[in-house]
Protein backbone atom coordinates (compact mmCIF):
# COMPACT_ATOMS: atom_id res chain seq x y z
CA UNK A 1 0.00 0.00 0.00
CA UNK A 2 3.01 2.56 0.58
CA UNK A 3 5.95 0.20 -0.64
CA UNK A 4 8.79 1.86 -0.52
CA UNK A 5 7.47 5.45 -0.05
CA UNK A 6 9.24 7.88 2.14
CA UNK A 7 7.04 9.68 4.35
CA UNK A 8 8.60 12.72 7.28
CA UNK A 9 6.45 12.04 10.13
CA UNK A 10 6.74 14.87 12.80
CA UNK A 11 6.18 14.11 16.24
CA UNK A 12 6.82 10.57 15.62
CA UNK A 13 7.51 9.55 18.88
CA UNK A 14 4.25 10.46 20.23
CA UNK A 15 0.88 8.72 21.59
CA UNK A 16 -0.37 8.71 18.08
CA UNK A 17 2.87 9.57 16.14
CA UNK A 18 4.52 6.54 17.00
CA UNK A 19 1.59 4.14 15.93
CA UNK A 20 1.68 5.90 12.60
CA UNK A 21 5.26 5.45 11.88
CA UNK A 22 4.39 1.57 12.49
CA UNK A 23 1.48 1.32 10.33
CA UNK A 24 3.55 3.25 7.60
CA UNK A 25 6.57 0.63 8.29
CA UNK A 26 3.76 -2.38 8.30
CA UNK A 27 2.56 -1.08 4.89
CA UNK A 28 6.30 -1.66 3.60
CA UNK A 29 7.02 2.38 3.14
CA UNK A 30 9.95 4.11 5.52
CA UNK A 31 8.63 6.39 8.25
CA UNK A 32 11.19 8.96 8.84
CA UNK A 33 10.28 10.18 12.41
CA UNK A 34 11.39 13.93 13.44
CA UNK A 35 11.52 14.35 16.81
CA UNK A 36 12.75 16.37 19.41
CA UNK A 37 12.97 13.37 21.39
CA UNK A 38 14.48 11.23 19.01
CA UNK A 39 18.63 10.80 18.01
CA UNK A 40 19.37 11.15 14.69
CA UNK A 41 20.66 7.74 12.95
CA UNK A 42 22.33 6.82 10.13
CA UNK A 43 19.78 5.21 8.16
CA UNK A 44 18.19 7.87 7.76
CA UNK A 45 14.77 6.95 9.80
CA UNK A 46 15.11 8.95 13.24
CA UNK A 47 16.31 12.72 13.18
CA UNK A 48 16.08 14.81 16.26
CA UNK A 49 14.48 17.36 15.12
CA UNK A 50 12.77 20.89 17.15
CA UNK A 51 9.66 21.72 14.63
CA UNK A 52 9.72 24.63 16.17
CA UNK A 53 13.00 25.55 14.46
CA UNK A 54 13.24 26.81 11.09
CA UNK A 55 17.01 25.89 10.88
CA UNK A 56 16.21 22.67 12.40
CA UNK A 57 13.46 21.76 10.33
CA UNK A 58 15.38 22.81 6.92
CA UNK A 59 18.70 20.73 8.03
CA UNK A 60 16.66 17.84 8.83
CA UNK A 61 14.22 17.60 5.45
CA UNK A 62 17.69 18.32 3.82
CA UNK A 63 19.65 15.28 5.06
CA UNK A 64 16.38 13.18 3.87
CA UNK A 65 16.47 14.87 0.34
CA UNK A 66 19.87 14.03 0.24
CA UNK A 67 19.97 10.69 1.47
CA UNK A 68 16.66 9.32 -0.55
CA UNK A 69 16.63 12.38 -3.63
CA UNK A 70 12.44 12.57 -3.08
CA UNK A 71 9.53 12.79 -0.38
CA UNK A 72 6.75 11.01 -1.04
CA UNK A 73 4.96 12.35 2.20
CA UNK A 74 4.86 14.53 4.81
CA UNK A 75 2.26 13.33 8.25
CA UNK A 76 2.63 16.88 10.58
CA UNK A 77 1.51 14.95 13.81
CA UNK A 78 3.97 16.86 16.28
CA UNK A 79 1.97 18.61 18.90
CA UNK A 80 4.69 21.18 20.35
CA UNK A 81 3.41 23.95 23.53
CA UNK A 82 3.92 25.56 26.67
CA UNK A 83 4.00 24.06 29.89
CA UNK A 84 0.96 26.10 30.71
CA UNK A 85 -0.86 25.08 27.73
CA UNK A 86 -4.38 24.13 29.65
CA UNK A 87 -5.16 27.42 31.47
CA UNK A 88 -8.47 28.66 31.28
CA UNK A 89 -9.03 31.79 29.02
CA UNK A 90 -8.90 34.40 31.47
CA UNK A 91 -5.71 32.97 32.51
CA UNK A 92 -4.25 32.84 29.51
CA UNK A 93 -1.14 35.74 29.13
CA UNK A 94 -0.87 36.72 25.17
CA UNK A 95 2.74 35.56 25.27
CA UNK A 96 1.30 32.27 25.94
CA UNK A 97 -1.24 32.66 22.72
CA UNK A 98 1.02 33.60 20.65
CA UNK A 99 4.20 31.02 21.53
CA UNK A 100 1.35 28.49 21.20
CA UNK A 101 0.45 29.71 17.77
CA UNK A 102 3.78 30.55 16.59
CA UNK A 103 4.96 26.55 18.37
CA UNK A 104 1.51 24.33 16.58
CA UNK A 105 0.47 26.78 13.31
CA UNK A 106 3.38 28.43 12.22
CA UNK A 107 5.44 25.26 12.47
CA UNK A 108 2.89 23.75 10.18
CA UNK A 109 3.19 26.69 7.42
CA UNK A 110 7.27 26.23 7.59
CA UNK A 111 7.98 22.32 7.35
CA UNK A 112 4.79 22.68 4.67
CA UNK A 113 6.49 25.43 2.67
CA UNK A 114 10.03 23.53 2.93
CA UNK A 115 8.79 20.15 1.55
CA UNK A 116 6.01 21.62 -0.98
CA UNK A 117 8.94 23.28 -2.76
CA UNK A 118 10.61 19.65 -3.03
CA UNK A 119 7.15 18.08 -4.01
CA UNK A 120 6.64 21.15 -6.40
CA UNK A 121 10.02 20.22 -8.59
CA UNK A 122 8.93 16.70 -8.12
CA UNK A 123 5.11 16.54 -9.64
CA UNK A 124 3.87 14.23 -6.83
CA UNK A 125 3.42 13.87 -2.91
CA UNK A 126 1.22 13.83 -0.33
CA UNK A 127 0.95 16.08 3.45
CA UNK A 128 -1.14 15.16 5.91
CA UNK A 129 -2.10 17.57 8.61
CA UNK A 130 -3.56 16.78 11.79
CA UNK A 131 -6.82 18.49 12.81
CA UNK A 132 -9.14 18.02 15.74
CA UNK A 133 -12.93 17.23 16.51
CA UNK A 134 -12.31 21.21 18.08
CA UNK A 135 -11.13 22.32 14.96
CA UNK A 136 -14.91 21.21 13.38
CA UNK A 137 -17.39 21.78 16.27
CA UNK A 138 -17.45 23.82 19.78
CA UNK A 139 -16.41 22.45 22.95
CA UNK A 140 -18.66 20.46 25.24
CA UNK A 141 -17.69 21.91 28.48
CA UNK A 142 -20.30 19.61 30.38
CA UNK A 143 -17.79 16.30 29.86
CA UNK A 144 -15.20 18.33 31.78
CA UNK A 145 -17.42 18.31 34.97
CA UNK A 146 -15.82 16.90 37.90
CA UNK A 147 -12.45 17.20 36.85
CA UNK A 148 -9.51 19.77 36.81
CA UNK A 149 -8.95 19.14 32.62
CA UNK A 150 -9.52 22.58 30.77
CA UNK A 151 -9.91 22.50 27.04
CA UNK A 152 -7.52 25.50 25.65
CA UNK A 153 -8.72 28.40 23.49
CA UNK A 154 -5.53 28.46 21.75
CA UNK A 155 -6.13 24.60 20.76
CA UNK A 156 -9.12 25.37 18.80
CA UNK A 157 -8.21 28.57 16.78
CA UNK A 158 -5.06 26.40 16.17
CA UNK A 159 -6.41 23.23 14.77
CA UNK A 160 -9.43 25.34 13.15
CA UNK A 161 -6.63 27.19 11.32
CA UNK A 162 -4.41 24.08 10.38
CA UNK A 163 -7.70 22.44 8.76
CA UNK A 164 -8.55 25.29 6.50
CA UNK A 165 -4.73 25.95 5.64
CA UNK A 166 -4.84 22.78 4.41
CA UNK A 167 -8.00 23.50 2.18
CA UNK A 168 -5.63 26.79 0.62
CA UNK A 169 -2.83 24.19 0.18
CA UNK A 170 -4.94 21.49 -1.82
CA UNK A 171 -6.38 23.95 -3.69
CA UNK A 172 -2.64 25.89 -4.71
CA UNK A 173 -0.71 22.86 -5.21
CA UNK A 174 -3.67 20.66 -6.93
CA UNK A 175 -1.87 21.42 -10.34
CA UNK A 176 1.48 20.34 -9.31
CA UNK A 177 -0.66 16.97 -8.56
CA UNK A 178 0.41 17.55 -5.00
CA UNK A 179 -2.77 15.99 -2.51
CA UNK A 180 -3.32 17.57 0.64
CA UNK A 181 -5.62 16.25 3.53
CA UNK A 182 -6.16 16.77 6.84
CA UNK A 183 -7.19 13.81 9.66
CA UNK A 184 -8.82 15.43 12.37
CA UNK A 185 -9.48 12.72 15.54
CA UNK A 186 -11.76 12.61 18.29
CA UNK A 187 -10.64 12.36 21.96
CA UNK A 188 -7.38 9.40 22.16
CA UNK A 189 -7.24 7.44 25.41
CA UNK A 190 -3.95 8.27 27.17
CA UNK A 191 -5.12 7.40 31.28
CA UNK A 192 -6.54 10.72 31.41
CA UNK A 193 -9.23 11.25 34.31
CA UNK A 194 -11.70 8.48 34.42
CA UNK A 195 -14.88 11.00 35.26
CA UNK A 196 -13.82 12.64 32.20
CA UNK A 197 -13.01 9.30 29.97
CA UNK A 198 -16.78 8.17 31.42
CA UNK A 199 -18.34 11.30 30.28
CA UNK A 200 -16.82 11.63 27.12
CA UNK A 201 -17.56 8.11 26.27
CA UNK A 202 -21.34 8.81 27.17
CA UNK A 203 -21.72 11.30 24.60
CA UNK A 204 -19.84 9.52 21.90
CA UNK A 205 -21.61 7.44 19.51
CA UNK A 206 -19.48 4.57 19.62
CA UNK A 207 -19.40 4.54 23.52
CA UNK A 208 -15.67 5.01 24.31
CA UNK A 209 -12.23 7.07 23.97
CA UNK A 210 -10.07 6.15 20.66
CA UNK A 211 -7.05 4.11 20.71
CA UNK A 212 -4.10 5.76 18.87
CA UNK A 213 -3.76 2.84 16.63
CA UNK A 214 -7.52 3.20 15.41
CA UNK A 215 -6.13 6.40 13.91
CA UNK A 216 -2.86 5.20 12.46
CA UNK A 217 -4.39 3.20 8.89
CA UNK A 218 -6.44 6.85 8.07
CA UNK A 219 -3.18 8.38 7.47
CA UNK A 220 -1.96 5.79 5.63
CA UNK A 221 -4.68 5.18 3.44
CA UNK A 222 -4.45 9.43 2.71
CA UNK A 223 -0.79 8.43 1.82
CA UNK A 224 -1.43 6.44 -0.32
CA UNK A 225 -1.84 5.78 -4.06
CA UNK A 226 -5.40 4.25 -3.19
CA UNK A 227 -6.66 8.29 -2.17
CA UNK A 228 -5.20 9.20 -5.68
CA UNK A 229 -8.93 11.66 -6.10
CA UNK A 230 -9.16 12.76 -2.78
CA UNK A 231 -7.55 15.98 -1.65
CA UNK A 232 -8.60 18.72 0.48
CA UNK A 233 -10.30 16.69 2.90
CA UNK A 234 -10.60 16.87 6.49
CA UNK A 235 -11.12 13.18 7.37
CA UNK A 236 -12.86 12.92 11.09
CA UNK A 237 -12.01 9.87 12.87
CA UNK A 238 -13.96 10.95 15.92
CA UNK A 239 -16.35 7.65 16.44
CA UNK A 240 -19.19 9.43 15.32
CA UNK A 241 -18.96 13.13 17.90
CA UNK A 242 -18.97 15.32 14.97
CA UNK A 243 -22.72 13.64 13.75
CA UNK A 244 -24.40 14.81 16.93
Amino acid sequence: MLKDKIVIVTGGSGLIGAKITDDIKTKRGKAVNFDISAETCQEGDSFKCNISDVESIEHCVDKVFSKFKRIDGLVNCAYPRTSDFGEKIENTSVESWRRNVDLQLNSVFVICQKILKIMQAQKFGSVINFGSIYGVVGNDFNIYEGTEVCPTAAYTAIKGGIINFTRYLASYFGKDGIRINCVSPGGVFDNQDPIFVNNYSKKCPLGRMARPEEIAPAVSFLLSDEASYITGHNLLVDGGWCAI
